[in-house]
């Protein structure tokens, strides 16, 4: 039932949609440059990888060293309003429709971080990976990474489908009032280094 929900969503939701998608497309193209689309792998159902893809939100920058600038140096305010506005998530409908995620799970993070979490945190990806989740109507970037995999945990131990409702409609809330977009001091949320269980595991 929640696979059909997601490809009759992700489909009606390309077609009303491809308006829009194609005046970010035209916009990203002028103002950015090339690239538009910002694409990487990330972890889905068990872990496995996938491409995901999303608009660009960030300029080309490069220090004295030819090294990326930090992330905030980067953004520019029309990448911010793409980000505030979830414009540049909408390609992942795309990713929902071919299977690769789902319209409501855990955020599908960086392929770096699969090393980093603990067994109860693997847990996230007993599921597929969500364009949103129960993390991002309860406080998004705004909360800490172990209050996030908390929040991620219990939706895989409580999803239904009535509970993807409930997140869809409360997503479209939170991104009218724009809240916990971002991590104080950073674009988006500070890099993950490991819970402290996860450390002293190691340590032990």
């Amino acid at each position: 039932m929640k696979r059909l929900f997601d490809i009759t969503l992700s489909f009606i939701g390309l077609l009303v949609l491809s308006p829009v998608i194609l005046v970010v497309y035209f916009l990203i193209r002028k103002k950015l440059g090339t690239p538009v689309f910002f694409k990487q792998l990330r972890p889905g159902l068990n872990g496995k990888s996938f491409e995901m893809i999303k608009f660009r939100t960030m300029r080309d920058a490069l220090d004295s060293d030819g090294n990326p600038l930090p992330d905030s140096e980067r953004m520019t305010s029309f990448g911010s309003f793409l980000r505030a506005s979830s414009l540049d998530e909408l390609p992942e409908l795309w990713n929902v429709l071919k299977g690769d995620m789902s319209l409501v799970g855990p955020r599908p993070l960086l392929m770096q971080y699969l090393p980093l979490y603990t067994n109860e945190q693997k847990r996230r990806h007993d599921v597929r990976p969500g364009v949103t989740g129960w993390a991002q109507i309860n406080g998004r970037n705004s909360l800490s990474w172990e209050e996030k995999f908390k929040l991620d945990v219990w939706y895989v131990d409580n999803r239904t489908l009535w509970l993807d409702i409930r997140i869809l409609f409360l997503t479209v809330k939170k991104v009218l009032i724009k809240e916990g977009i971002s991590q104080e001091n950073n674009a988006t949320m500070e890099a993950f280094t490991g819970s402290i269980d996860h450390h002293n595991s190691i340590d032990k």
